[in-house]
């Protein structure tokens, strides 16, 4: 299994720079972001490099730069961009944008192992091999090479789990501590681990509810940060009230349920052209949302880990309060369950045209991404 996981880890990679490296021959770059003349390309790296960087991962090289100098900047949770500072400082031979590329790719290397030791005692190895296919090859996974979130926050979110079949509490406990230190999500692994902390024990009580340190230290990364941003910005919540800054239509101060925006796609959908750009971003947005609840729907049937799908039920549908299913074809890479769920598609000849689908569809998304096109 070894063997396997590096050679689907390098076969991604170099499929990903392949694709940004056509993009760069073949298609202008039209950033939709600020500060690519700041920090990507004054890298003097080549674009099918830093592009890789594109968008959010600008924002990530500013905080780790200058701290939350930025206005609004406080979106963007802490704990990766502060690791990215000192991993830089452990890697000064490199640009910061090369050794926060490294970081993302060798977490999600990581990351791979860790499934994978973790589906093992329960899961045939050919099965095993589908769900590692998946994760790799989904549409949206070129943003776990990207210098973004995603590969730091599965890493821990997969160690949490880990640790927590091993018992291990205490230190599954901190794993999504720094979890909720780094998105905002991390927080529904309190009640993903508190269930199958409970579940472990041969007669729940409150007592045994009362004593599990998951209760006490998963929150702990959250807390932090919104003790920070009360204290320099006198708003707990900061990095919520300043979602509508950041434009995709998202609310910052009110709740919008699951039908309205369904009703807002649907109307967009009649609104805009079908040879436009923008419409097809939009229905990947609107597509991926609504599959990966359906998948998530089968995988209760199927009765996959309940804790897994404990997490990822709220992790999914607190985006789409914001009013917009924008970025939702990133934010649904941490259901894991779905991934479960496409590997055990019954006929061969459908699960292998969905994953070369699946793989197409991210090489074209990776050449518009390093493009500096919108895409999630």
């Amino acid at each position: 299994m070894t063997v396997f996981i590096a050679g689907l880890f390098f076969s991604w990679r170099i499929l990903l720079f392949a694709a940004a490296y056509l993009a760069e021959k073949i298609m202008p770059f039209t950033p939709r972001f600020p500060y690519a003349d700041l920090f990507l390309i004054p890298s003097n790296l080549p674009r099918w490099i830093w592009g890789f960087a594109n968008f959010d991962g600008v924002h990530y090289l500013t905080i780790a730069s200058r701290g939350y100098q930025a206005q609004y900047t406080q979106v963007y949770f802490p704990l990766f961009p502060a690791i990215l500072k000192y991993f830089y400082r452990l890697l000064p031979v490199f640009h910061p944008l090369v050794s926060g590329l490294l970081l993302s790719n060798v977490l999600f290397l990581a990351s791979l192992f860790l499934l994978s030791a973790i589906l093992r005692p329960d899961i045939q190895e050919n099965r095993l091999k589908w769900i590692l296919a998946f994760l790799v090859f989904f549409p949206t996974s070129y943003y776990f090479g990207s210098l973004y979130t995603e590969s730091l926050f599965l890493f821990l979110l997969l160690l949490s789990f880990w640790l927590a079949k091993k018992k291990k509490w205490f230190l599954a406990s901190l794993a999504g501590a720094a979890a909720s230190g780094t998105r905002l999500i991390g927080i529904f692994l309190l009640p993903a681990l508190l269930w199958q902390y409970m579940d472990g024990k041969k007669k729940s009580t409150l007592l045994h509810f009362l004593k599990s340190p998951v209760l006490y230290l998963a929150p702990l990364g959250l807390i932090a940060y919104m003790s920070y941003l009360y204290y320099y910005f006198s708003d707990a919540l900061y990095f919520w009230h300043a979602q509508p800054v950041f434009g995709a239509a998202r609310s910052g101060s009110s709740l919008i349920f699951m039908p309205q925006v369904v009703y807002r796609y649907i109307k967009m959908f009649a609104d805009i052209p079908v040879s436009q750009e923008v419409f097809w971003i939009t229905f990947l947005e609107f597509y991926l949302t609504l599959f990966t609840i359906f998948l998530l729907l089968v995988a209760r049937r199927q009765k996959i880990y309940l804790s897994w799908l404990i997490f990822a039920w709220p992790a999914i549908i607190l985006p789409t309060l914001t009013g917009t299913f924008s970025s939702m074809p990133r934010y649904v890479l941490v259901a894991l369950p779905i991934f479960l769920v496409l590997a055990s598609i019954r006929n061969l000849k459908i699960r292998s045209l969905v994953l070369f689908i699946s793989l197409l569809l991210q090489l074209v998304l990776t050449m518009l991404f390093t493009s500096g096109h919108w895409v999630a």
